[in-house]
């Protein structure tokens, strides 16, 4: 059906053609065959726009070359000439020979007339050529082509997080093989290790036996010498009839044969072992007899720092982990921390401008780094990487802790990036100047762009995501409150509570509540995840500024601001 006006030719041809070259007109005829090409005419009798092919068709074939045929500079009188055409031309794929006349609402099936003879008697159809009249202006095709645009929006930004999902499926790839390998190296350095020992073990048992056996040898050597030049001395003595030189030999040779020198010989002999052999290791002999893997692929869709596998009803203080160094300018200020999925745990110190690793195992600090400015929040992406963000540079720094802890690259935001959160493959980055929140891929790519209008300069944004990536939660230090974002930045809820004084650093848990930490009075608030109850789970005078999870260790720890340079550990059990 050929309707009137650019308005169906340029959406329909977006639609077909996706991100092909835009035309202002594309040749009709064409568009029947799916091709998009530039129309160079208007047949004014056709009611139709023609390409150059069909446009020269149209002056060489004897039934069409009497038609009017416009060209292109006056395509402007077209809407004045151009006429709605209720003819029906597409042909009916059951009945080759017949053309589509009717529509089936109930069946939503279009058809010949042989096609609703047959299949179609009962049911109340449209006819087109009568139902379309004025269709072209009417409110049901402005809402079909924008269902159309919303359709081709969403089947976009789907492709555009697949591509960058496929993106990422060699790096994941790269670094799982980079972590077989180094546990591999881990156990052949073990291996190698013990080996050494248990070698040395047998080189010192050798040696020792080897000293006892030249002692003993030395030791009768020396006897054998002294009995030997005793009896040339008693022969001699005897054979020159020196009868006093005689006695002496005599009594010096009865002094050496009551010596015990030769039994202590022997039984320093006996400490000589030398029948001793290698007996394997017990525990790695049965260890490799077993059928089993070298290890598995584990899904880190939710990091370490989010993944809550037991409800978190009550916090236990257990412990302070001291968290300054001798290189530290001054008293720490945690304000983002994070658990790697390999027993540690990652800290921003911002009052410090560094980076600083936690051995959680033995609870000590084992590594640091001093950045170019002060780093705020903290995003665990993978195993061993994840992302710091530079409110003053406008920065994220993504980190890696593989053999050392070090800076990667760096994406520009070209904010003041402060709280950021890893959920499902993206990064989601609370920013001011002007506020909102910015959705990024692994690679740096920008997916969305979401305002938060409700927010003032003066607030320092962290952020928290629901697992299915569809609300935001918002904490506003200088506004007392949590508020709930929808993906479009619409406000959806907000938390207040007497005791919820500056907000700070957020925690998502699995049942969709939340963990909150202030700044102003030392609490910890549980907040449900609709920011309509919570309670208090903690209080102090510390001011408090981040918090995260290890799911390993049922355990939660909090950074402060505080003199004593500590960060508080907490248990859920």
């Amino acid at each position: 059906m050929a309707v009137s006006g650019r308005k169906q030719v340029d959406l329909l041809g977006s639609v077909a053609a996706g991100s092909a070259e835009d035309f202002d007109h594309c040749c009709e005829p064409c568009l029947t065959t799916g091709q998009r090409v530039e129309a160079h005419g208007f047949c004014v009798t056709c009611q139709e726009y023609l390409c150059k092919t069909c446009h020269d068709c149209h002056r060489k074939t004897k039934v069409l070359r009497n038609h009017q045929i416009l060209q292109r500079n006056d395509f402007n009188k077209i809407q004045t000439t151009r006429k709605s055409n209720n003819e029906c031309t597409e042909m009916c794929h059951v009945h080759k020979k017949e053309i589509i006349k009717f529509y089936c609402p109930s069946h939503h099936a279009f058809g010949c007339n042989d096609c609703i003879t047959l299949g179609h008697r009962t049911c109340k159809v449209d006819y087109i050529p009568e139902k379309c009249e004025g269709v072209a202006d009417g409110k049901e095709f402005d809402d079909v082509m924008q269902k159309l645009g919303d359709k081709l929006k969403e089947a976009s930004e789907i492709s555009k997080k697949a591509k960058s999902k496929g993106s990422n499926i060699n790096d994941y790839n790269k670094e799982i093989i980079k972590a077989i390998i180094e546990f591999r190296k881990e156990i052949n350095d073990r291996l190698d290790t013990m080996q050494k020992d248990v070698l040395n073990n047998a080189e010192e048992i050798k040696s020792n036996n080897n000293k006892i056996i030249q002692h003993v040898h030395d030791k009768c050597e020396k006897t054998i010498s002294s009995i030997k030049c005793l009896q040339s001395s008693l022969h001699a003595s005897k054979s020159n009839h020196q009868d006093g030189q005689l006695y002496i030999d005599m009594k010096r040779a009865e002094s050496t044969l009551k010596s015990d020198e030769l039994n202590e010989v022997k039984e320093t002999l006996m400490h000589a072992n030398v029948r001793y052999s290698f007996q394997r290791n017990a525990e790695l002999e049965t260890l490799f007899c077993k059928k089993m893997v070298f290890g598995e692929i584990v899904d880190h869709s939710c990091n370490e720092s989010t993944k809550v596998t037991k409800a978190v009803d009550h916090l236990i203080g257990k412990e302070n982990i001291n968290v300054t160094t001798s290189s530290d300018k001054t008293v720490s200020g945690i304000t983002g921390c994070a658990v790697l999925n390999t027993n540690k745990l990652v800290l921003a110190d911002n009052y410090n401008d560094k980076v600083k690793l936690i051995c959680i195992i033995e609870n000590i600090l084992v590594e640091e780094k001093t950045l170019d400015s002060a780093p705020w929040d903290i995003a665990v992406m993978s195993q061993d990487q994840f992302a710091v963000t530079m409110p003053y540079t406008g920065k994220i720094i993504v980190m890696t802790t593989h053999d050392m802890l070090s800076c990667g690259r760096s994406i520009n935001v070209d904010r003041e990036c402060y709280g950021i959160n890893f959920n499902q493959d993206c990064l989601y980055v609370a920013c001011l100047s002007p506020p909102g929140v910015i959705v990024l891929n692994t690679q740096g790519d920008i997916l969305n762009k979401i305002p938060l209008n409700f927010l003032s300069p003066d607030f320092i944004p962290n952020i928290a995501v629901r697992k299915d990536s569809k609300l935001l939660y918002i904490s506003e230090n200088c506004n007392d409150s949590i508020t709930s974002v929808s993906l479009q930045g619409e406000v959806t809820a907000t938390y207040k509570h007497t005791d919820l004084s500056g907000p700070r650093g957020m925690l998502m848990l699995d049942d969709g509540s939340l963990l909150v930490c202030c700044f102003n009075n030392g609490t910890i608030h549980k907040v449900n995840g609709d920011l309509k109850q919570g309670k208090i789970m903690h209080e102090d005078k510390t001011s408090l500024q981040s918090i995260c999870y290890s799911s390993r260790y049922n355990e939660v720890y909090v950074g402060c601001d505080n003199k004593d340079n500590k960060l508080k550990v907490f248990d859920t059990q």
